[in-house]
């Protein structure tokens, strides 16, 4: 079984999509031992609550300084215990040591074909606005592993969007969630739970 955690900011849409995978079985042999949020007032953590998820919010603000935020975030996963850690829309630059702990096992969802407008500042609907101002006609979303860098790591699985003509960015980013988001994350987390399974059965 792969326990895991998510991290998410914002309405959890792509939280959601988990849930959804394992109680339908699109995602096997995994249970979701805890969600995490930044923002007290996600609805992630509604939704966590709803489907009987242990859910906490440890926000930056409610610390004197970074460092300390950062340990109460570390201290918070190392309760859980994650075999993955997954970033559903999670806008937290993680701790160094976070990434060096769980390294292979922290997974992004970003909504873009990497190396396609992604790194810093590349986010929610910037990247939507990004792919309109720059006229392509196909976009989509990647999950990728996460390490020091900003979306640079391994990919693990991409699907492809098409783009219309009369797209804003809140079209297109509802259409590259409904249409990759919510498709591949749960792929590429049952994939993992899949060869986790075979490694640790």
């Amino acid at each position: 079984m792969l326990n895991i955690v998510v991290c998410v900011s914002g309405g959890g849409t792509n939280l959601q999509a988990i849930i959804d995978g394992v109680k339908n079985g699109r995602i096997k042999e995994t249970r979701i031992t805890g969600v995490i949020s930044n923002n007290e007032s996600a609805y992630a953590l509604k939704r966590a609550e709803q489907n009987h998820i242990p859910a906490f919010c440890i926000s930056p603000k409610s610390f004197s300084d970074r460092e300390k935020y950062n340990d109460a975030f570390l201290d918070r996963l190392e309760e859980l215990n994650p075999d993955l850690i997954v970033l559903a829309g999670f806008l937290v630059i993680l701790p160094p040591k976070m990434i060096e702990t769980y390294r292979g096992r922290i997974i992004n969802i970003h909504p873009s074909l990497i190396p396609a407008f992604c790194g810093t500042g590349f986010y929610g609907l910037k990247v939507h606005e990004a792919a309109l101002e720059r006229g392509v006609k196909i976009t989509g979303a990647t999950v990728h592993y996460v390490d020091e860098g900003t979306d640079t790591g391994r990919i693990i699985c991409q699907k492809s969007v098409q783009v219309l003509e009369d797209d804003t960015p809140e079209t297109l980013q509802k259409r590259v969630m409904e249409q990759a988001e919510w498709i591949i994350l749960p792929q590429a987390i049952n994939e993992i739970a899949a060869g986790y399974g075979k490694t640790n059965g």
